[in-house]
């Protein structure tokens, strides 16, 4: 493998504070890129501040606003003077329930989070990728598509999918790529910041446990991945070597395509 597949690339990492985002951030710069790390969580400088080989900055933006995904790439531009490489990392389902028990602002949140940040700074950057003749934009979708106990978030993830296929017809011509990767469940480090800052009821628990149980019973290995084995395909996604690929959504689950 080409351990400087970045070099002299320049990549947004949204959602990079923590998680598989992080993990995304990290890697790319020790393969050579200028990374910018977003994410509306007030450590991501400290985040950054790990990376080796390339450069990297963080920067505090809520990307559930299209004003917050502008200023992103507003930044990116001002400090590294392009946008190769956007990896759009923001998401996660907030809450596990039977659908009929997601109250309509629970829905709203769900979308909100898991799609409208991706679709935000997709337009953001797509300026700029225009201009410059080139880009890549990464999608972090998941497989759970086909899933239980988290209708709202699997719709949100659907319409990344849709998105990534139609921005990739649009702007091929362009030579602009789009392409996702459809993680699975995925081990992590506790998270800094909780995906339900009102905490679980002890049905919600119940609940995610059945989700968990549903998750890894799905899948063809009966366990989760790590966060190497989703870092790896998002940046090989993201690189020259997948350069006559787009418009993909690739499974990253076990077997468990969605």
């Amino acid at each position: 493998m080409n351990t400087q597949r970045f070099a002299g690339k320049v990549m947004v990492v949204t959602g990079a504070a923590q998680g598989i985002g992080r993990g995304v951030a990290l890697r790319a710069a020790a393969e050579g890129a200028k990374v910018l790390l977003v994410d509306r969580a007030d450590f991501v400088s400290e985040v950054a501040a790990e990376a080796t080989g390339g450069e990297a900055a963080g920067f505090m933006a809520d990307l559930e606003t299209y004003e917050g995904a502008f200023s992103a790439m507003a930044f990116a531009m001002k400090i590294f003077g392009r946008i190769d490489i956007l990896i759009n990392g923001v998401g996660g389902a907030i809450r596990m329930r039977p659908y009929a028990e997601f109250e309509p602002a629970q829905i709203d949140a769900e979308i909100r989070r898991s799609l409208m940040p991706t679709l935000y700074a997709c337009h953001a950057v797509l300026p700029h990728m225009l201009a410059q003749g080139h880009g890549t934009i990464v999608n972090v979708s998941s497989n759970a598509t086909r899933g239980i106990r988290r209708v709202p978030y699997s719709a949100a993830k659907g319409g990344v999918n849709a998105m990534t296929q139609s921005l990739a017809m649009e702007y091929g011509e362009h030579n602009i790529r789009v392409v996702a990767a459809a993680p699975g469940g995925t081990a992590a480090p506790p998270r800094r910041v909780p995906r339900n800052a009102a905490g679980d009821s002890e049905r919600e628990k119940a609940w995610m446990d059945e989700a968990v149980t549903q998750v890894t019973e799905s899948t063809f290995f009966k366990r989760y991945g790590t966060l190497d084995e989703q870092v790896a395909p998002i940046l090989f996604l993201a690189s020259d070597e997948a350069g006559y690929i787009t418009g993909a959504v690739l499974p990253v689950a076990g077997g468990d395509n969605g």
